[in-house]
C-alpha cells in the first residue's frame, strides 16, 4: 500500500478531467457498493483535503483549478497580467464553470486559495472587473464568480431608477400645486393673465434648468473612470454611488430653494397681506408634506420589493447552475463506471493496460469533444435567445412609455381648483404607481420566461450528451470490446447491463446530494433575507431616532422665539417637517444601496465559506466517521470552518462600520443643508414680524392730530398759561404715579420669581442627592457587572440628562420672567395711553378746539390692548 506522500502526489498530479485514467492504473475492479461509496465521497475525506488542512487551503465545489503536486500553485487568474486586457470571461467559445472544467483540452492557468481572507486582497477584489449588465437575463450567461456582483449591481440600478422616478414625480406634483395656486390667484383677479403666464414660464424654466444641471453631473459621474464600457469594478461602483448621493442632496437643496423662491415670487406679485401670505404658505407646505408622505411610503414598499427580487433572481440563477453542473457530473459517473469495468477486464487479463488506456483515451476524447461542441452551441443559442428577448422587452417598454406618457398628459391637462389639490395628488400618484406596477410585472414575467427558456436549452443539452455517451458506450461494449478482448457478444452485453445496473443507484445517490445542496442553498438564502430584514429594521430605528432628535431641536429653537405668533411657529415647524421628510427618504434609499455594496464586498468570501460548509455537511450526512483518523479530520474541518466564520464575521462588522461612518458623514451634510434652509425660513419669518410691528406702531402714532391740537391751543384765547401749566403738571404727576407703580410691581414680581426658582433648585438638589445615594449603594454591583465602556456611557447619559434638565429649568424660568415682564409692560403701555388720552381730551376742552379727540385714543388703544 502506498504511503500518504505518494498518494498525495498522485492526487495533485492528476487533472480533474483525467480522473478516470489515473484511477485505472492503480485501482482494481471494485464491487457496486464500493463504487457508490467512492463516487459519493466528498473532497473533505480525500487526500486533497488532508493537504488543504495542513496548508490552510480551501477548494470550492466544482473548482477546476488545483495546486501543483509540490504544494505550489499556478498563477492566479486575478494576478495574471493578461487578465487586465479581458477583465471578465463570459461563456462564449470555451466551456466555463462546471462544464469547462471537464474539457480534456482545457489547460488554462489555475488559481488556488490559501484561506478565505487571503484569496484576494480587498483592494484587488474591489478592482476586479465584472460584466456591466442592464437586465437580469444577461446574468444567465455570466461566469459564476460574477453572478452575485452582477445581481447586486442590478439592484443598485433599480434603486437608482426608483429614486429618479419618484424625484421626477415629486417635482411634477409640486410644480402642478404651485400652478393651481397661481391659477386661483389669476381667477380672483389678484394677478393678470399675462403676469400668471410670465411667472409660470419663469418657474418652469428654472426647474428645468435644475434638472439639466443634475443630468449633466450624473452623466459626468457615469463617464468618469469608465475605461471599458462593458465592464465595471466594485471600486468604481462605490465611487459612483457616493457621488450620485452627493449630487442628489445638492439638487434637493437647490430644488427647495427654488420652490421657496417661486412661492415668494407670486405672493409678492399678488400684493397679499402678511397674514394672508402666511396662510397660503402654510397651506402650500401642507400639500408638499402630503406629497413627501405619499412618495416616502411608496419608496419603502418598492425598495423592499427590489430586495425581494434579488432573492428570486438568485433562485433562478441557482437553478440554471444546477442544470449546468448536473450534465458533466452525470457523465463523469457513467464514464467512471466504464473505467472500473475495464479495470476489472485488465485484472482478468482480458485487456492489457495499454489497450485499456487507449480505449479510455479514445472514449474520453470523442465524448468531451462532442460535449464541448454541444455546450458551445447551447451557450450561443442562450445568448441569441437572451438578445432576442431583450429586444422584445425594449419594444414593449417603449410602447408602455408612450401609452403612460399620454395618460399622464391627459391627467395634467385637466383643470383643478385649490380644494381639489388632494384629489389631484392622489390621482396622479395612483396613476404612476399603476404604471410602475405594470412595468414591474412585465420585467418579472420576462425574467421567468427567459430563465425557463435557458433551462430548456440546458435540458436539451443534457439529452444530447446522454444520448451521445450512450451511443459511444454501446459501440465500446458491443463492437470494440469483442474485437479487442475476444469476449463473446453475449458477455459484452452482460458487461453493458452491469454498467447500466451500477449507474442507477449511483445517479440516485447523486440526485440525493443535489437535493441536499439545494436545501442548503435555500437555508443560506433565508439567512441572507433575515440579514436584509435586520438592516431594514436598523434603518427604521435610526430614521426614527434622527427624526425625534431633529424635532426636539426645532421645538427648542421656536420655544426661544417668544415674539412670533402661533401661525408663524406652525409654519416653521411644517417647513422643518417637509425638509426632514425629504432628507430622510433620500438617506433611507442610500442605506439600502450601502447594504447592497457591503454584500458585494463580501460575496466572494461568503461563497467560499458556503462551499466549504456545504461540502462538510454533505460529507457528514453521507459517510459517518468509522475510525479515529476520520473523526480527527472532521473535527479539524469543523474547527477550520468555525475559525473562518469568525474571521468573516469580523470583516463583515468592519465593512458595515465603514459604510455606517460614511452614511453618518452624509447625514451630517444633509442636516447642515436642513439647518441652513431653516435658518433662512426663520429669518424671513422674523423679518415679516418686525415689519408688521413697525407698521402697527406707525399707524398708532397719531402725530398729525397732535400737531394740529398744539397749533389750535396756541391760537385759542380760552386757554390761559396757568390753566395749561396746571394741566401739564397734573399729567406729569399722573405719569410719575404710573411709573412708580410699574417699578414696584416689577420688583415684587422679580422677587417672587427668584423665590420660585430657589425653591425649584432646592427640590432639584434634593432629588439629585437621593439619586446619588441610590447610585452609591449600587456602585459595587455596577463595577462588577458592567464594563468600563458601559459605565462611561451611563455616566455620559447622566451628565447629559442633568445638563438638559438644568437648561430646561433655566429656559422655563426665563420664559416665565419674560411673560410676566411682558404683561407688566402691556399694562404700563395701556395706562400711559389712557393718561395721554385724558390729557389730550382735557387740553382740547380747555382750548375749546372743535376736534373729535375721543375717537383717536380709542382706535389707538385697541392694538395696545
Amino acid at each position: 500500500q502506498k504511503d500518504d506522500s505518494q498518494r498525495l502526489l498522485e492526487s495533485f498530479s492528476s487533472d480533474e478531467k483525467e480522473h478516470t485514467l489515473t484511477k485505472s492504473k492503480a485501482e482494481p475492479y471494485t464491487s457496486k457498493e464500493e463504487i457508490l461509496l467512492e463516487e459519493s465521497e466528498s473532497p473533505l475525506n480525500s487526500n486533497i483535503t488532508a493537504f488543504a488542512l495542513k496548508a490552510k487551503v480551501i477548494y470550492p465545489i466544482n473548482q477546476k483549478f488545483r495546486p501543483l503536486a509540490d504544494g505550489s500553485s499556478n498563477p492566479s487568474l486575478h494576478e495574471n497580467p493578461k487578465q487586465a486586457a479581458l477583465p471578465n470571461q463570459v461563456m462564449e467559445t470555451s466551456m466555463s464553470g462546471s462544464l469547462g472544467s471537464l474539457s480534456q483540452g482545457d489547460k488554462e492557468d489555475c488559481s488556488s486559495s490559501t484561506t478565505i481572507h487571503s484569496t484576494t486582497s480587498d483592494d484587488r477584489f474591489q478592482a476586479r472587473a465584472f460584466l456591466k449588465v442592464t437586465s437580469f437575463p444577461e446574468v444567465l450567461t455570466c461566469e459564476s464568480f460574477d453572478v452575485k456582483l452582477c445581481l447586486c449591481s442590478l439592484i443598485l440600478k433599480d434603486l437608482m431608477l426608483l429614486d429618479t422616478e419618484l424625484r421626477k414625480e415629486k417635482h411634477v406634483m409640486i410644480i402642478q400645486v404651485l400652478k393651481i395656486y397661481l391659477a386661483d390667484f389669476c381667477h380672483k383677479k389678484k394677478i393678470t393673465d399675462d403676469l400668471f403666464k410670465k411667472i409660470l414660464l419663469i418657474q418652469e424654466n428654472d426647474f428645468e434648468e435644475l434638472q439639466k444641471q443634475l443630468d449633466s453631473r450624473l452623466q459626468n459621474t457615469e463617464m468618469s473612470g469608465a475605461h471599458n464600457s462593458e465592464y465595471q469594478t466594485l471600486e468604481d461602483l462605490e465611487r459612483k454611488e457616493r457621488e450620485y448621493s452627493e449630487h442628489i442632496i445638492d439638487n434637493m437643496e437647490a430644488f427647495w430653494k427654488q420652490t421657496d423662491k417661486a412661492q415668494q415670487a407670486f405672493l409678492d406679485k399678488s400684493k397679499c397681506s402678511s397674514a394672508k401670505a402666511t396662510k397660503i404658505m402654510m397651506d402650500l407646505t401642507k400639500k408638499m408634506i402630503a406629497v413627501e408622505s405619499l412618495l416616502s411610503e411608496s419608496q419603502d414598499l418598492q425598495a423592499m420589493d427590489i430586495q425581494e427580487r434579488l432573492f428570486n433572481w438568485e433562485l433562478m440563477v441557482k437553478m440554471i447552475d444546477s442544470l449546468k453542473s448536473y450534465i458533466p457530473e452525470e457523465c463523469k459517473c457513467r464514464l467512471n463506471i466504464v473505467s472500473n469495468i475495464l479495470d476489472h477486464l485488465t485484472v482478468k487479463n482480458n485487456l492489457s493496460v495499454r489497450q485499456k488506456e487507449e480505449l479510455l483515451t479514445d472514449l474520453h476524447k470523442v465524448f468531451w469533444e462532442q460535449l464541448a461542441h454541444f455546450s458551445n452551441e447551447c451557450i450561443q443559442q442562450s445568448k441569441d435567445l437572451i438578445l432576442k428577448r431583450l429586444e422584445c422587452r425594449a419594444k414593449k417598454r417603449e410602447e408602455f412609455k408612450h401609452r403612460q406618457k399620454a395618460e399622464q398628459g391627459s391627467l395634467l391637462s385637466k383643470t383643478f381648483h385649490i380644494e381639489d389639490v388632494h384629489d389631484f395628488l392622489k390621482a396622479y400618484h395612483e396613476l404612476l404607481e399603476k404604471h410602475r406596477q405594470a412595468q414591474w410585472e412585465l420585467e418579472e414575467e420576462d425574467d421567468c420566461e427567459s430563465t425557463e427558456a435557458v433551462a430548456d436549452l440546458y435540458k436539451e443539452l443534457y439529452s444530447k450528451a446522454s444520448h451521445a455517451l450512450a451511443e459511444l458506450v454501446t459501440e465500446l461494449f458491443l463492437q470494440t470490446l469483442p474485437a479487442v478482448t475476444g469476449l463473446s457478444v453475449r458477455e459484452c452485453e452482460l458487461l453493458k447491463e452491469e454498467w447500466q445496473e451500477n449507474l442507477v443507484p449511483q445517479l440516485e445517490k447523486w440526485e440525493t446530494h443535489r437535493q441536499k445542496r439545494w436545501k442548503l442553498f435555500q437555508e443560506q438564502l433565508l439567512q441572507e433575507k433575515n440579514l436584509w430584514i435586520k438592516e431594514y429594521a436598523l434603518s427604521a430605528v435610526m430614521q426614527k431616532h434622527l427624526s425625534e432628535k431633529q424635532e426636539k431641536i426645532i421645538q427648542g429653537v421656536v420655544s426661544r422665539l417668544g415674539c412670533l405668533s402661533d401661525e408663524s411657529v406652525n409654519y416653521i415647524l411644517q417647513k422643518h417637517q417637509l425638509l426632514l421628510c425629504s432628507v430622510l427618504a433620500r438617506l433611507t434609499l442610500r442605506r439600502v444601496g450601502m447594504a447592497a455594496l457591503a454584500r458585494m464586498r463580501l460575496s466572494r468570501k461568503k461563497s467560499l465559506l458556503q462551499d466549504l460548509r456545504e461540502q462538510h455537511t454533505l460529507q457528514k450526512g453521507s459517510s459517518p466517521c468509522q475510525d479515529e483518523d476520520q473523526w480527527q479530520l472532521q473535527k479539524a474541518v469543523e474547527s477550520h470552518i468555525l475559525e473562518e466564520e469568525e474571521k468573516l464575521e469580523e470583516e463583515m462588522q468592519q465593512t458595515h462600520l465603514e459604510f455606517h461612518q460614511q452614511l453618518v458623514t452624509e447625514i451630517q451634510e444633509a442636516l447642515q443643508f436642513l439647518q441652513q434652509h431653516l435658518e433662512q425660513v426663520i429669518g424671513r419669518t422674523l423679518l415679516q414680524h418686525a415689519r408688521w410691528e413697525a407698521g402697527k406702531k406707525s399707524s398708532d402714532d397719531g402725530q398729525d392730530f397732535k400737531e394740529r391740537l398744539v397749533e389750535a391751543a396756541v391760537e385759542s384765547v380760552y386757554g390761559t398759561s396757568n390753566n395749561i401749566n396746571r394741566l401739564v403738571q397734573n399729567y406729569y404727576q399722573q405719569l410719575g404715579k404710573i411709573t412708580e407703580g410699574y417699578e414696584g410691581k416689577k420688583l415684587q414680581q422679580l422677587k417672587s420669581l427668584q423665590a420660585e426658582r430657589s425653591e425649584r433648585n432646592r427640590l432639584r438638589k434634593k432629588q439629585e442627592n437621593e439619586l446619588a445615594l441610590t447610585e452609591k449603594q449600587t456602585k459595587g454591583l455596577l463595577n462588577i457587572t458592567s464594563t468600563v465602556h458601559q459605565r462611561m456611557v451611563l455616566q455620559q447619559k447622566k451628565v447629559l440628562s442633568q445638563f438638559e434638565l438644568q437648561q430646561q429649568i433655566r429656559l422655563e424660568s426665563l420664559k416665565q420672567k419674560l411673560l410676566e415682564l411682558h404683561h407688566l409692560e402691556t399694562e404700563l403701555e395701556t395706562q400711559l395711553q389712557e393718561a395721554e388720552q385724558d390729557f389730550v381730551s382735557e387740553l382740547a376742552v380747555l382750548a375749546r378746539v372743535p376736534v373729535a379727540v375721543k375717537k383717536k385714543p380709542s382706535k389707538r388703544s385697541k392694538p395696545a390692548g
